[in-house]
Formats: C-alpha cells, structure tokens, sequence
C-alpha cells in the first residue's frame, strides 16, 4: 500500500524525488526527475531510461514538475511519426516538405507538413511554395500547409484555422485494462465501423448531420508501419478508435489514436478511455513504447479525457492556406 505520506500524484507526471543514500555516500541526499512510474514504491524513469525505486521510509521529497521541455526536433520526430501513420495515398518530398495527397479526404491526407529540415524552421520562398502548388493542382487538390509549432511560419497574408494538440504519453505509466479484451481490433474496418467514424458517434438519421464518405483506402493507409481498427458493442459498435503503429526518425515507436467516437447514447462512461486503453496495448504489443493524440484545442471534453488518462500535451499544429481560398 502506498505510504499516505507521499502526495498523491498521477502516474506519468513528471516530478522530481528527493531521497536519503546510504551510509558511505559523500553526500546524504541526492535527486531524480522524471516520470512517475509508481507510488508503491516510489519509482521514477529519468529523460535517458534509468528507471530509479526508493523505498518510502527513504523519500525525503516527491514533488510535480511542469511538463519537460520539448525540443524541436522532438516534435519533428513525431509529427514524422505521425505522416507515417495517416500518409495519404500518395506523397512526394519537395524542399524539405512532405506533400500528400488523399482523394480530399481529411487535411492531414492532403496537405503538405515541413518534415526535412532538422537545422529549424523550414524555408517557403517563391519557387518552393510555386512547386508545391503545382503539385496540389496536377491532384487537383487546393494549396493546404499543416504547420506544427517551430517547424514553419506562417506565411504572411495566409490564414490559419483548426488548431490542434498533439498530446503524448509513454505507455508503462498506463494502466492497462486487466481481464479479456472486450474490445476488437482488426485489420481493415467494416461498414459498421466505417458508418460510425463518418457520422462520429451522432444519429446518422438526424437532419443536421452531414458528413463525407470516408475514404477506406486513406483509413487503412500506412507507411511502414501497421493500422488497427478498434470496436467495442455488438452486433453494432457503440464505440471506435484506431491505432497506427509506426517509428519516428529518433528510432522511438509510436501508436498513434485517432477516429476515437463513442455513441451519443453511451457517452461519459469511460468507453472512448476503454478504446483507447485497448489500442494502447494493441500497439505495445507490437513494440511501441509511446502513444500520441491529436485533439482540436477548442475540445474540452476530449482535453480532459486524455490529460486524465495522463497524457500531456507535446506540441500544437494548424492548417494554413492562401487569403480567398477555402
């Protein structure tokens, strides 16, 4: 049992752990910062993988640190990660851009996202932006930039929209659903499946809901990597989510979660977490050690799920795109 003297911190935060050595030791105290793996007993993994256990009577301090700084190249790692996960159905790379396309289906199928340039922030000069816009026209597709945080500016006069959070966690502070899996997860998505990502868990019959046909050729894309299709409720899901399981430059393996939907009627009940939790094992057992989300910012209620089952947020992206277009 967890001494009640320690705080009651969630596992994954990063904290720092303060703790008595034993006699012999030049010094009496010495430090950790990390994640919390456990409480019990107190157990921390620092930035390069040593992973430190104290015993409680040891602990002199245990405190939470805010969120670990984030380098650049960390992001451009995972937003890699994260093109491999969801690549369109077919890519080039112009000037250090990754260009996609996916028959318009999602703007992460069909947009160009600055990957190449590990020195900073990309370059958009006038014959970069010129072949990237031939290249979207000859797909018959609109110029569309993602911009994540620190990779490219936003070019003047451009607008921007949908502001999104890319929020991560590694997948030992997770506690994992025990017992059989009441979630299924197969290769290729049926039209059950298919029907409930398109209309995200509301009543297709409903005279406001409009949505487009998803692409199946772009849902079960991937590049180098494996995709997962996640349903929880017979003979109909009540609830979705799927998983891509690809590595990042820096050699770390990613799961990556996306079209998480839960049923209106099922709403607030701890499935899209279940989901979520299942896919997170589906990819660990595959070799990931990570897992990202990406979250609309202005999302509230799906921000506090993540952040509750300890995900923290990594970095931002928005969409750009010309004045007067789209």
């Amino acid at each position: 049992m967890t001494d009640p003297a320690l705080p009651d911190l969630p596992l994954g935060r990063r904290v720092v752990l303060r703790y008595q050595l034993p006699a012999g030791y030049p010094q009496p105290l010495t430090d950790v910062i990390g994640e919390l793996v456990s409480l019990d007993p107190p157990t921390v993994r620092s930035a390069d993988g040593q992973v430190v256990s104290v015993a409680a009577d040891r602990v002199v301090a245990l405190k939470a640190l805010g969120p670990r700084p984030i380098r650049t190249k960390e992001i451009r790692a995972l937003e890699a990660a994260a093109a491999n996960g969801w690549p369109g159905l077919e890519h080039a790379w112009i000037d250090g851009w990754l260009v996609r396309a996916g028959k318009g289906y999602t703007g992460r199928a069909n947009s160009a996202v600055p990957l190449g340039n590990s020195d900073g922030p990309a370059a958009l000069g006038a014959e970069t932006m010129h072949r990237i816009g031939e290249w979207f026209t000859a797909h018959g597709l609109p110029l569309l930039l993602q911009l994540p945080d620190r990779l490219a500016p936003v070019p003047p006069g451009w607008r921007t929209w949908s502001e999104t959070a890319v929020l991560g966690i590694d997948i030992d502070t997770v506690v994992l659903p025990q017992g059989p899996p009441m979630v299924r997860v197969t290769q290729t998505p049926d039209a059950a499946w298919l029907e409930m990502h398109r209309f995200k868990g509301e009543d297709p019959t409903a005279q406001h809901v409009s949505r487009p046909v998803p692409v199946q050729e772009v849902l079960t894309a991937v590049q180098d990597g494996e995709v997962g299709f996640a349903s929880l409720g017979l003979p109909r899901p009540i609830a979705i989510g799927r998983g891509a399981l690809t590595t990042a430059p820096d050699g770390r393996h990613w799961v990556g979660l996306t079209c998480v939907a839960v049923a209106t009627a099922h709403r607030r009940h701890g499935l899209g977490s279940l989901v979520c939790a299942e896919l997170m094992r589906w990819g660990h057992t595959r070799g990931a050690t990570h897992a990202y989300i990406q979250v609309e910012a202005d999302n509230a209620a799906a921000m506090a799920m993540y952040q509750e089952m300890g995900f923290v947020e990594h970095h931002a992206y928005r969409y750009a795109a010309p004045e007067g277009t789209r």
